[in-house]
């Protein structure tokens, strides 16, 4: 297998960065707000078309960048690339949305609370990310053969969420849940939006801080996922990192559309089981086997497709 290698220059990886920092900035102002409120499905299906539309206008421009620098068959290549990292990324955060749902459920937190824990998630999703790309680049490159232990890791993944798809998860028995209750003090209540409360004099944690490192940690659990599955359809960082960030930009708005209506997907998660293990296989046989990134793009879309319709269908009364 190859080395890492990207096109990217620090010009390109600054803009970008500089880029997300503005739509965050935006994100926080428009589906923020300055005041907890309840996101309407008509504020989160606006801002997911938004971040779907963004995404296909950046793949559009580095297709345009890409065919007058370096030559059409690299911008095919890496577009293709771009598109089916972002597929796959997109297609497994929903996985996140099930996750969140748990969390929110088990505290009870009022819908109009949710947004700013949600936007803490986002952000510290993205941190975690970027330092996980750079480090799966550096072992790739250091490494060629750790490309197969990835793959051989997401099948296995693949095949325990297959199995244990319809298990219900108990937060009563984690862990950390317990080791932060006994070592924190934690108020019985909420106080709006607030992570911090007083007491009799005393500062006290609300139990939005047990629901942020909740989700901080399941953000990084799918991480482990993640990362991996998209290093099997391009190993150049930038690629990799782009399509993350706009998945991962578009989490928060997903999960407020799809929060009333996630139990119709049941056997979506089915779908995101049978990618892994796709991706997983499509890496361990690389060395006998290429497998072109636009039929890798068609294979997930169409198992993505099937899961979702297969869902709809079944819970249709």
């Amino acid at each position: 297998m190859n080395g890492v290698e990207s096109f990217a220059s620090l010009g390109m990886w600054g803009g970008f960065i500089v880029f997300v920092l503005g739509m965050l900035a935006v994100d926080i102002v428009l589906l923020g707000g300055r005041h907890a409120h309840k996101v309407t499905v008509r504020e989160a299906l606006g801002w997911s078309l938004a971040w779907f539309v963004l995404a296909l206008l950046f793949c559009g421009l580095l297709w345009w960048y890409l065919d007058h620098h370096i030559g059409r068959e690299f911008a095919n290549q890496r577009s293709l690339e771009f598109l089916s990292g972002y597929l796959i990324e997109k297609s497994l955060s929903v996985d996140n949305i099930f996750v969140f749902l748990v969390i929110f459920g088990y505290f009870a937190v009022p819908a109009e609370m949710q947004r700013r824990v949600l936007l803490y998630g986002v952000v510290g999703a993205i941190v975690m990310r970027a330092v996980m790309i750079l480090l799966g680049a550096w072992l790739i490159a250091q490494f060629s053969w750790i490309m197969y232990l990835f793959g051989a890791f997401l099948v296995v993944t693949g095949v325990k969420m297959l199995i244990f798809a319809d298990k219900e998860s108990d937060l009563n028995d984690n862990v950390l849940l317990k080791f932060l209750r006994r070592h924190m003090r934690i108020s019985d209540n909420y106080d709006g939006e607030k992570f911090f409360t007083r007491r009799n004099g005393l500062i006290y944690f609300t139990p939005l801080v047990l629901v942020l490192v909740l989700i901080e940690i399941s953000d990084l659990i799918f991480a482990v996922d993640s990362i991996p599955a998209i290093f099997a359809i391009t190993t150049d960082p930038f690629i990799v990192f782009t399509s993350n960030m706009f998945a991962i930009m578009g989490l928060r708005a997903l999960y407020f559309l799809l929060a009333d209506v996630a139990d119709r997907f049941h056997y979506l998660k089915y779908g995101l089981a049978l990618v892994l293990m796709f991706v997983g296989a499509k890496m361990l046989i690389a060395y006998w086997f290429h497998i072109p990134v636009l039929l890798s793009l068609l294979v997930v879309g169409v198992i993505l497709l099937a899961s979702i319709l297969l869902s709809l269908f079944l819970s249709r009364k």
